[in-house]
């Protein structure tokens, strides 16, 4: 006979589940909603800042050396460090410019005519979305780790979510029922959470990573030799001819982005035959002063460790396949946040069901948060505190 008290497991599968979903829920739910508004956090930017804008045109589109000799001319007295593509033929090219006072500026140059249609400070929506998803504010050896743990809480909401749903592949074109709040908040979680289950995975599994990253666990980044020269950052005719070395060395390269750095010489970045890599991992390293090729680097070429880690920002943002999968990422990531909600409501209203005197769904799960609920709105609030001083500074 089995003993009198015993948890069944299903039971105990639920409680777990319960848990995993309720007690954060409101610093899951903050982080989720940030990370799914990161995946367009630079088209909301281009939408709010009429300097970014550029109108597609079918010539052919001026070359690095005209935009970064239009940034140069922005801003005489600064430095230039940066010099990105246009993320999408309606977005301007942006140059960051040092100016020696912390952190860069931004120019933008229109692609087509090389001429700038704006500056903006460090501060943008990019920015601030990055960063409170990433680490809160904090510094990132500890805002970084709190953040990620929260794929913990993922993984336990997945696998308990699936023991507890008996028979869970038939339901995936079972409409929600209507009636009560209670019914409705279910069937609706349980239907996102089956059509989910891939990205859910891909989230956890990719913060996951992040974690180990944090605690030490990162791969090794490729060390670039030192220019033995220094010479003034190029602009104009000087650095089309360093880019067309460096294409004459790497032919298939796509430069998506140029660094000026003063130990390195100047870097190519951008996409080449590797799939599902950041810019990079691809790099043709070019002397300023006398143009020789000091090294290239081949996303092909990565030890597992470190493919991995070129892949964890390319599938957790959605951002390999343009805006198809920007698009995509987003919808699933709104339908990740609002299964943060949903579960929250189910519980409560659970709870209002067994004991008809309890009122207020919102008491309830704050209730049921008890300590956590404080501790991860503390952790909110604690972020847009931080704000205004984080996003200025060059972290």
């Amino acid at each position: 006979m089995a003993r009198q008290g015993k948890e069944k497991p299903r039971s105990l599968w639920w409680r777990v589940h319960s848990w995993a979903g309720l007690k954060l829920a409101l610093f899951m739910t903050f982080v989720l909603a940030t990370g799914t508004l990161a995946v367009f956090a630079h088209e909301i930017d281009w939408l709010v800042t009429p300097a970014m804008r550029a109108t597609p045109q079918s010539r052919p589109t001026a070359s690095w050396g005209t935009l970064a000799a239009a940034a140069a001319r922005a801003e005489p007295s600064g430095r230039l460090q940066v010099l990105y593509a246009p993320i999408d033929p309606w977005f301007t090219a942006e140059a960051w410019v040092d100016l020696g006072r912390g952190a860069p500026t931004r120019v933008y140059v229109d692609p087509w005519s090389g001429r700038v249609t704006g500056t903006h400070g460090w501060a943008n929506v990019h920015r601030f979305l990055r960063q409170v998803h990433r680490h809160l504010m904090l510094p990132t050896r500890i805002g970084v780790p709190i953040v990620t743990t929260l794929s913990l809480l993922l993984l336990a909401s997945l696998i308990t979510g699936l023991v507890t749903y008996k028979k869970w592949w038939r339901g995936f074109f079972r409409l929600p029922r209507g009636g009560d709040l209670r019914r409705l908040s279910g069937d609706v979680h349980r239907l996102g959470g089956l059509w989910s289950l891939w990205f859910v995975t891909l989230i956890a599994v990719t913060g996951l990573w992040y974690l180990v990253e944090s605690l030490g666990g990162n791969a090794a980044v490729p060390k670039l030799p030192q220019s033995t020269t220094t010479a003034p950052v190029p602009t104009g005719a000087a650095l089309d001819r360093l880019v067309a070395t460096g294409l004459r060395a790497r032919p298939s390269l796509d430069i998506r982005e140029i660094r000026f750095t003063k130990r390195n010489g100047i870097l190519l970045l951008g996409q080449d035959h590797a799939w599902l890599v950041r810019d990079r991992a691809n790099v043709v390293a070019i002397d300023a002063a006398t143009g020789a090729v000091l090294t290239s680097l081949d996303g092909r070429s990565l030890d597992v460790h470190q493919r991995i880690s070129e892949m964890a920002d390319p599938l957790h943002f959605g951002t390999f396949g343009g805006l198809a999968t920007k698009m995509l990422w987003f919808l699933f990531g709104m339908i990740l946040t609002g299964l943060s909600v949903t579960g929250t409501i189910i519980y409560a209203k659970r709870l209002a069901r067994a004991d008809p005197q309890r009122r207020g769904a919102g008491r309830i799960a704050w209730a049921g948060m008890g300590a956590w609920g404080y501790l991860g709105l503390g952790l909110v609030l604690l972020a847009l505190v931080l704000t205004p001083g984080a996003i200025a500074g060059g972290s």
